[in-house]
């Protein structure tokens, strides 16, 4: 959400306009304006009632006086004139109750400025590429599809999954879900060297929290509610960690807060074409180790591109080729500030997909769930929120697999990971 100064003159409205016309939502436009005026109306609203308030007490101080002179006629007629003005500062409140709560709805439809040097374009398809690490190799022998590899281990059961749970579900089994397990632990410990705090948030959230973190769009395509309850279930643990400090006043001296959390993840996946039945690259269940940030304002770009970093750093351990790709206007959702995805080579497609998405928010998420910190001046200030993907299993055991395959079909295990999977050096065909 952003400050509602930059609307309440003409060059920060034109500066809004400007940036939602950037994202292609031009059907947003309007809401400026409205918003506008709302303001004009809640402020005059604010201004006449607090005026009413100082007459209204400076009546009722001679009403006292009055009686005891026994003016009574002039005190009954000052107790009907200060019940008046009651009245209307209650219908004026009325009017800003009503005004603040329509002003916070519309505010939270507009979408944060973007950075100045962020690509326009509509959709992802216009995204730009960056920068590659690691050489993308394509084997002189054929990779099959990962869920053949993954069975190839006995390692994926989607069909019982199915009779289970219907699509977009999976059981992993055996050396593929160690592997599952063994990549999210070498990710918890790979943050934690970095020096965040390892964290396991709540997998339930109340709507509060929810219209804090994201925007409605995100969430009538992404989440899933609790029947009957107040609760949604996290489509990543971005969504709790940054709502741990809703309505907090945060000290300077705390900052900057750095966390990486594990969590399941739950999400609709609406929009996204159906969900394919043989894979696990998109799905409604997955796990996660995220990272996130709460800084100062003048730090929150060093951290983006410190969090962005890790994550090439993180696959590039695990034999992974990868590019970072910076979003487009379009790409962003409505919170974002800046965004890039990595993306890892797949040599069966001869493609990179995504594997980590890195965004800054700057005070866009601050704002709606009212995180602050004190300066040491005295000064209050709204934090600045980062998170990335650290890395999100099965989906990035595709690129593991494929990058890793050897040509009798077993897959070796980088030395960084041969801990966690009990010394083993390679997967083998079963």
């Amino acid at each position: 959400m952003i400050d509602i100064k930059l609307i309440r003159d003409e060059e920060g409205r034109n500066l809004v306009k400007k940036n939602i016309k950037k994202k292609f939502q031009d059907e947003k436009l309007p809401l400026v304006d409205e918003v506008y005026e709302l303001d004009i109306k809640n402020r005059e609203a604010q201004t006449k009632a607090d005026g009413l308030k100082a007459d209204k007490n400076k009546k009722s101080s001679q009403i006292g006086q009055l009686m005891k002179d026994k003016r009574d006629s002039e005190a009954n007629a000052l107790k009907e004139e200060i019940k008046k003005m009651s009245d209307e500062i209650s219908e004026l409140e009325v009017v800003q109750e009503e005004s603040s709560k329509k002003i916070k709805e519309i505010m939270m439809k507009i979408p944060n400025i973007i950075a100045d040097d962020v690509p326009i374009g509509k959709d992802d398809s216009e995204n730009v590429e960056e920068m590659r690490f690691g050489e993308p190799v394509v084997p002189n022998f054929e990779i099959p599809y990962h869920a053949d590899i993954m069975a190839s281990f006995n390692g994926l059961d989607k069909d019982a999954a199915g009779r289970v749970s219907g699509n977009g579900f999976y059981y992993l089994m055996g050396d593929v879900a160690r592997l599952h397990s063994a990549v999210l632990a070498y990710a918890r410990d790979f943050m934690i060297n970095k020096d965040f705090t390892y964290c396991i948030p709540p997998y339930m959230i109340h709507s509060d929290a929810v219209n804090g973190v994201m925007s409605f769009e995100e969430k009538e395509n992404m989440m899933y509610k609790i029947e009957g309850e107040d609760l949604y279930l996290i489509g990543t643990s971005e969504h709790s960690m940054i709502a741990k400090f809703k309505d907090q006043l945060l000290k300077e001296s705390d900052l900057p807060i750095t966390m990486t959390s594990y969590s399941p993840c739950f999400r609709k996946e609406v929009g996204s074409h159906g969900i394919e039945e043989r894979g696990v690259y998109r799905i409604h269940q997955f796990e996660k180790q995220e990272m996130v940030v709460l800084c100062k304002k003048e730090e929150s770009e060093e951290w983006y591109n410190k969090m962005w970093n890790y994550s090439v750093e993180l696959f590039r351990s695990l034999n992974i080729p990868v590019r970072k790709l910076v979003c487009c206007s379009g790409d962003l959702a409505d919170l974002k500030y800046r965004s890039c995805d990595i993306e890892a080579w797949s040599p069966r497609q001869q493609k990179y997909f995504e594997v980590c998405s890195c965004s800054n928010l700057t005070d866009a998420q601050a704002r709606r769930l009212a995180i602050r910190y004190k300066k040491e001046n005295g000064e209050k200030e709204f934090v600045h929120t980062l998170n990335n993907t650290v890395i999100a299993p099965p989906r990035m055991l595709i690129a593991f697999l494929e990058n890793n395959l050897q040509e009798d079909g077993s897959v070796l295990i980088p030395k960084v990971l041969q801990p966690y999977m009990g010394g083993k050096e390679k997967l083998e065909k079963k």
